[in-house]
């Protein structure tokens, strides 16, 4: 009776086909997504440098090649964008709105530019964001409470913008912020108590939440709040105090001066000529 071959000879004799299989490169199928994504940010920015020259319609109709890139500073992940990094590239514009397509993206870097406009709410629609750094532009506007939604948000950075009115309470409830900096910019009201008295998570035991020190703050003029001072008094201030009392001296004076003036002016009327006192006694009448 024959004997059939091991079954490792079968296995070694298909090894080869199963290298070669491994070593092709993976072709994913582009995501529509993320096309639109690219696609109209570019639209959104201008590139007076030229970085951004080979974001063109041909490299958004397949940005991914697995986990690689054809486009500057986007890295992909299994075919899909999930990092955009285009930090210092003097980068001008506003955001795009379609920056919610790139539903994969974990990390958005766009500081140091010169970006202008509002912080787009729809960014709320990225729900794996951990990274979000839009710091050293000129963005304006509120900050969207909507931010909240990106539970996973590690690292919120938007010092050095011209944003304006309160910082959302909401963004208390990222319990993952470990990095948060809103300094040098023009905000205004209370800090969120929930940002500046951070306690620990899950009861007693668990670990604390990071605080956020008064770096994270300053810069506000009208910002105010543990770990900033108070909110200051209505009072006068001293510079007010000083204004007050140099102006009442100088009325003070003023009116001495002139009060002494019409003293003046009083008396010499009233004081009789030289040689006119025997014509004065001459008309008085005999008593």
């Amino acid at each position: 009776m024959a004997t059939r071959p091991p079954r490792v000879a079968e296995l070694l004799l298909l090894l080869p086909s199963l290298l070669l299989l491994l070593l092709l490169p993976q072709q994913v199928v582009s995501d529509p997504d993320d096309e639109a994504c690219l696609s109209n940010l570019r639209s959104s920015l201008t590139d007076p440098n030229g970085s951004l020259r080979n974001w063109t319609a041909d490299t958004f109709a397949a940005p991914c090649n697995g986990f690689t890139s054809y486009l500057e500073g986007v890295t992909c992940n299994n075919g899909r964008v999930y990092k955009l990094s285009l930090q210092g590239l003097s980068l001008g514009g506003a955001l795009s709105t379609s920056l919610a397509n790139c539903t994969n993206l974990q990390s958005l870097d766009l500081s140091s530019n010169a970006l202008s406009g509002a912080i787009p709410p729809e960014l709320a629609s990225l729900l794996n964001l951990a990274v979000l750094n839009l710091s050293s532009n000129r963005l304006s506007g509120r900050i969207p409470p909507e931010l909240a939604l990106c539970s996973y948000l590690n690292v919120l950075d938007l010092h050095a913008n011209l944003l304006t009115g309160l910082i959302p309470d909401q963004l208390g409830l990222l319990v993952r912020l470990s990095t948060f900096d809103v300094s040098d910019n023009r905000l205004e009201g209370p800090i969120p108590a929930l940002l500046a008295n951070r306690t620990a998570v899950g009861g007693a035991g668990a670990a604390a939440l990071p605080r956020f020190n008064a770096s994270s703050f300053v810069g506000n003029k009208d910002l105010y709040g543990y770990p900033l001072p108070p909110k200051r008094g209505g009072g006068l201030s001293v510079l007010a105090i000083v204004g007050i009392g140099v102006g009442s001296g100088l009325l003070s004076l003023v009116l001495s001066f002139t009060a002494v003036c019409v003293w003046l002016r009083v008396t010499e009327k009233a004081a009789p000529m030289p040689g006119e006192e025997g014509k004065i006694s001459h008309l008085m009448p005999d008593y």
